[in-house]
C-alpha cells in the first residue's frame, strides 16, 4: 500500500471524526434550541395567565377563579384526559373537573377518590367522610368505558400562606407524568398564586384603611352583595338600628330595626335592579331622626351590591328647632318693648298727664328703646360674624382704664339690684397693651351685666386682672396678686397675656351647661334662676376674644358662683 492510500484513508476518518463531533455538537444544539423553545412556550404560557388574572381583577379573583384560568389552557402544557381541581372548607369540598378526551364517570369518581386520598395524607386531616359537591363537564359518557386512571399527579393551590385547594391532572396511559411536567404545572400553579398572594395584600391592606374609615364615619353604612347577604356594618349603623350587641347581621335584622318604617328589602332589590338611587323621608329611630339613602354599588363589569346609608339628622333638626326658638325668642324680646313704647306714648298724649308721670314715662321709653337697640347691635354683629366681616381696630390701651369705666357704668345697675361691683388688678399690668377697645368695652359689658343679671341680693361681682406669663401656674399668679376665683383649669400653655376674669357667688351654672355657653342662640339654665335673654352676647364675646388671638372659658360651682374670664396675648 502506497503512502498515498494511507493519506486517503486518514483523510476520511478525520472527515468522520468531525462529521461525529459536528453531529454531537447538533444535537446539543438543536437540544439546547427545543429546552430554550420549551421553555418560552413555559413562560409565555406564565405571562398569558398573569395577563388573564390582571384583567380579571377588576371582577373577581377567588381561588375558583385562579384555577379556572390555569386549567383552560393547560392542554397547552401536558397532555391529559381530565384535569380537576378540589377547594376545601370545613363544610364541604367542592370538586370540579374537565374531560379534555373522553372519560367515563367511573374515571372521573376515580379521580376524586384520589384527589382525596392526597388531600388528606398531604393536610394530615381526613377528608374522607366530608360532603363533596360535585361538577364535571367537557366529554364526560354516562357509560361505562373500560377506562383506569393510569397516571396521575396533585398539586396544592396556596394563597397567602394558607392551602385554599388542589389542582389534580389525570391520563389513562400510564406512566406519561414524569418529574419535568410536574414541575411545570407546579411552576405555573405558583407563579399564579404568588400574583394573586401580592394582590390580595394590596388589597387587604386597602380594604383596612376603607374598613377603618368606614368605621368612624358618623353616618351608618350598610353594604350587602347581590343575593343581599350584608358585607359591612359599621358601628354607627348597628347603633341607629339598635342592634349593638348582634355579631351577625342579615337584611332581615335590618329591616327589624327600621321598625317597617321602611320596606328595605324591596327598596335593595329595586335601587340593585332599576339602577337607582332611593333616598327616604326623615324617619326616627331611637332617639334621632335619620335619612336613608340606597344606592347600586358597581365596577367595570357588572352589579356588585348595594349600599345603604343612614345619614344622622338629629343635629340639623335640633339646629332647625333651635332657630325656631331663637326666631320666637326674637319676636317676643321686641315686642314686649315696642308694646310698653305704645302704651307710654299713648298715656302722654293724654292732656291731664302730670309732669312727674311724663318724665317716668320718658325714661320708660328710653330704656325700652334701648334694649332693643342693644338687641339689633347684637344680631348685627353676630351677622359679620357670620360673614366674617367682623372686624377689631388694635391700638394701645389701657385695660385698666376700660375696667374701671365699664365698672362705673354698671355700678348704678349693680346698686338698684343691691349687688357690689367692684374691681381688682395684680401689680403687674402693662400700663398699655395693643387691642381694640370698643370691641374689650362690649366683651366686658356682656360679662358683667350677665354676672348682675344672675347674682342674688346682697351679692358680689368682681372684675379681676392680672398678667400671665407663659408656662407659669394661673393659680399661683392669682395668690400672689391676691385674687379668689373659680378657675381650676390648666392653661399655663397659653402666651404671655392679660388674664380678665368676672367672678360672682351667684347661682352658678350646671356642670353640664358649661361647654354650652358660647354657642349661639343658646342661653345656660341655672338650678336657682330663670332670666330672659338672647344667647347671642357670650357668642359674640368669643368671636371678639378669638379676632385679638385670645382664649376665653367660664368655670362654675352650683350655688357658690362663677368665672367667666379672657385672654389677650401682649
Amino acid at each position: 500500500m502506497t503512502v498515498g492510500f494511507f493519506i486517503t484513508v486518514l483523510f476520511f476518518i478525520a472527515i468522520g471524526i468531525a462529521e461525529f463531533f459536528v453531529f454531537i455538537k447538533s444535537r446539543k444544539i438543536n437540544a439546547a434550541l427545543a429546552k430554550r423553545e420549551e421553555e418560552s412556550k413555559r413562560k409565555m404560557y406564565e405571562m398569558e395567565i398573569l395577563r388573564e388574572l390582571g384583567d380579571k381583577i377588576g371582577y373577581s379573583l377567588g381561588a375558583q377563579n385562579v384555577i379556572e384560568i390555569i386549567i383552560k389552557s393547560l392542554r397547552d402544557i401536558v397532555e391529559y384526559n381530565v384535569v380537576s381541581y378540589m377547594l376545601l372548607s370545613q363544610e364541604k369540598l367542592v370538586f370540579r373537573a374537565y374531560a379534555e378526551k373522553p372519560a367515563s364517570k367511573k374515571f372521573i369518581a376515580d379521580v376524586k377518590t384520589r384527589m382525596v386520598d392526597y388531600i388528606s395524607t398531604t393536610l394530615k386531616t381526613d377528608f374522607k367522610n366530608i360532603p363533596v359537591e360535585e361538577t364535571s363537564w367537557g366529554s364526560v359518557f354516562d357509560g361505562e368505558l373500560d377506562d383506569k386512571v393510569g397516571s396521575f399527579f396533585c398539586i396544592p393551590l396556596t394563597i397567602s400562606g394558607k392551602v385554599v385547594g388542589f389542582i389534580s391532572v389525570a391520563d389513562k396511559r400510564a406512566n406519561l407524568y414524569k418529574e419535568k411536567e410536574i414541575n411545570i404545572v407546579n411552576g405555573i400553579v405558583q407563579q399564579a398564586t404568588q400574583a394573586v398572594t401580592k394582590l390580595q395584600e394590596v388589597v387587604e391592606s386597602e380594604n383596612s384603611k376603607l374598613n377603618a374609615m368606614v368605621a368612624s364615619m358618623t353616618d351608618g353604612i350598610v353594604m350587602t352583595d347581590m343575593d343581599e347577604r350584608v358585607l359591612v356594618v359599621n358601628p354607627a349603623a348597628k347603633k341607629a338600628l339598635g342592634l349593638e350587641t348582634k355579631i351577625e347581621i342579615s337584611v332581615l335584622d335590618i329591616a327589624k330595626g327600621l321598625k317597617e318604617k321602611l320596606d328595605i328589602k324591596d327598596k335593595i332589590d329595586e335601587s340593585v335592579r332599576l339602577e337607582k338611587v332611593f333616598v327616604s323621608e326623615e324617619i326616627s329611630l331611637g332617639n334621632g331622626f335619620f335619612q336613608i339613602i340606597i344606592s347600586p354599588v358597581r365596577d367595570r363589569w357588572k352589579n356588585l351590591g348595594c349600599v345603604v346609608v343612614l345619614r344622622d339628622m338629629t343635629h340639623e333638626k335640633e339646629v332647625e328647632q333651635i332657630k325656631e326658638d331663637f326666631t320666637a325668642m326674637i319676636v317676643h324680646e321686641l315686642r314686649s318693648p315696642l308694646d310698653s313704647i305704645k302704651k307710654m306714648a299713648e298715656l302722654m298724649r293724654q292732656a291731664n298727664v302730670k309732669k312727674a308721670n311724663r318724665e317716668s314715662c320718658l325714661q320708660m321709653i328710653y330704656s325700652n328703646s334701648s334694649d332693643m337697640l342693644e338687641l339689633i347691635n347684637n344680631l348685627l354683629n353676630i351677622a359679620k360674624i357670620e360673614a366674617g366681616k367682623f372686624e377689631v381696630m388694635k391700638q394701645k390701651s389701657s385695660i385698666k382704664k376700660i375696667i374701671e369705666s365699664r365698672v362705673l357704668f354698671f355700678n348704678i345697675a349693680a346698686k338698684d339690684v343691691k349687688v357690689n361691683l367692684t374691681s381688682q388688678f395684680a401689680d403687674n399690668i402693662p400700663e398699655t397693651v395693643e387691642f381694640d377697645p370698643r370691641t374689650i368695652s362690649e366683651v366686658l359689658n356682656n360679662l358683667i351685666s350677665n354676672a348682675l343679671k344672675f347674682t342674688k341680693e346682697n351679692g358680689a361681682v368682681t372684675v379681676q386682672t392680672l398678667l400671665h406669663k407663659n408656662g407659669e401656674s394661673l393659680e399661683k399668679e392669682a395668690k400672689v396678686a391676691g385674687i379668689n376665683w373659680f378657675i381650676k383649669a390648666d392653661i399655663s400653655n397659653i402666651p404671655d397675656s392679660l388674664f380678665v376674669a368676672v367672678t360672682d357667688n351667684g347661682a352658678g351654672i350646671a356642670p353640664d351647661q358649661i361647654n354650652r355657653l358660647f354657642n349661639k342662640f343658646i342661653q345656660a339654665k341655672s338650678t336657682f334662676v330663670e332670666k330672659s335673654g338672647t344667647g347671642l352676647g357670650l357668642a359674640i364675646v368669643k368671636s371678639i376674644v378669638e379676632s385679638h388671638g385670645g382664649t376665653v372659658g367660664a368655670e362654675s360651682i352650683e350655688g357658690k358662683g362663677s368665672t367667666f374670664y379672657f385672654t389677650l396675648p401682649i
